[in-house]
């Protein structure tokens, strides 16, 4: 009962530290200051603004709704794909309920069918080390069996678990894979650790952050992919159990990385988590784990943190990866009067009553005009005045 609570606590930790500021702007201690350095692309690797002279034409934005429980949307270019989304894992069918107490994701925005270039989150897992346990000991659970749903596995560093876990889940069929770069990133698992310690100050948890650049070759194509995890240890008090967070990869072909960083930062910074689909799933997560009024009085106590946990500050762990990896700027809205972040990577942006979004470089490109839109209801979005 107790490792159940736990899962349940820390299932619901993982709703409050997504949805704590996920559809809020960036604030200015929201970005740990060495985190921009860590995602400068590799030496020969443009990374600079995108040239105008190459994207005269405007790049138009959708918003589009996760499909499967409608849990969140975000833009996506027009004429762009999504695949995945929330799944829920089946208790009998993995062996038991660890997996089964938070939603999944794995989630795909690609510019064709192939993906050849795609952003990918892939889904949290639990995996537990039982190396320390009598069981263990006994060699009941060897590397890769089965306990309770859980996959057995040594506690690996970020670099082993991108290498030896994420890669190959997302790629199987890879070949001639090579590691250009990979190293820790000290001041995100710092900054997961900070924004724990405010929901849970008693915890055990730790955390390790890691980033690599790997080419490699796919459908007779060659690619280039950042790929990066945070790895939670849930301490003394998880018995062994470590997972994987916000483990998410950026694929272009290889050398043209610099030039889709801008839509990659689009895209992650335009997320918005549905409040009901959140709070539908808390609710979902206490009866599945069958510990409703046992945690009843966390649960509450979470809530409350969430709240001053957003009035705090407006970080956002997505935010902290993306926001820094090319210049944004602040813009008003003007149906809503809301403050929105976006890229600055173009010199004009229009939006509509929809949320849909146009950025362009040509000042005198005006979508209301345009015939292949049809639509008369965007506006410009000022920049937000200093």
């Amino acid at each position: 009962m107790a490792k159940q609570k736990l899962l349940m606590a820390i299932a619901i930790l993982g709703i409050v530290l997504i949805c704590s500021g996920c559809v809020d702007q960036q604030s200015e201690d929201s970005a740990p200051g060495q985190l921009a350095e860590e995602f400068q692309s590799p030496e020969g690797v443009k990374s600079d603004k995108v040239e105008k002279n190459n994207h005269s034409q405007a790049v138009i934005l959708q918003r589009v709704t996760e499909a499967n429980e409608n849990a969140f949307s975000l833009l996506v270019p027009k004429g762009w794909l999504t695949e995945g989304g929330i799944f829920r894992v089946d208790p009998t069918a993995q062996g038991g309920a660890a997996q089964s107490i938070a939603a999944k994701l794995d989630f795909s925005v690609k510019n064709d069918q192939s993906g050849s270039v795609m952003m990918r989150w892939l889904p949290d897992m639990l995996y537990v080390d039982v190396s320390a346990s009598p069981a263990g000991e006994m060699g009941l659970f060897p590397p890769g069996s089965n306990y309770n749903g859980m996959t057995v596995y040594p506690l690996m560093s970020a670099e082993e678990y991108l290498t030896q876990v994420a890669f190959p889940y997302a790629h199987p069929e890879a070949s001639g894979v090579q590691i250009v770069e990979q190293h820790k990133l000290y001041d995100l698992a710092q900054a997961y650790l900070q924004r724990v310690n405010t929901v849970m100050p008693q915890t055990t948890l730790s955390y390790d952050a890691a980033i690599m650049t790997v080419t490699y070759w796919e459908d007779e194509t060659p690619y280039e992919e950042r790929i990066l995890t945070v790895i939670e240890n849930w301490g003394d008090m998880g018995a062994g159990m470590w997972g994987n967070k916000e483990t998410v990869l950026l694929r272009t072909p290889i050398g043209e990385y610099g030039t889709w960083e801008p839509i990659f930062s689009v895209i992650q910074s335009s997320v918005e988590i549905s409040p009901q689909w959140i709070l539908g799933e808390i609710q979902g997560q206490m009866q599945r784990g069958q510990t409703m009024l046992d945690v009843q009085k966390e649960v509450q106590q979470i809530g409350q943190a969430m709240v001053e946990h957003r009035q705090k500050t407006n970080a956002e762990i997505h935010n902290d990866i993306f926001l820094t990896l090319t210049d944004q700027e602040e813009y008003v809205n003007p149906f809503t009067n809301q403050i929105e972040t976006g890229s600055n990577q173009w010199d004009y942006r229009w939006v509509n009553e929809a949320g849909e979004v146009i950025y362009t470089n040509d000042e005198y490109y005006d979508p209301r005009l345009d015939v292949d839109l049809n639509r008369v209801d965007f506006e410009r979005t000022p920049i937000r005045k200093r």
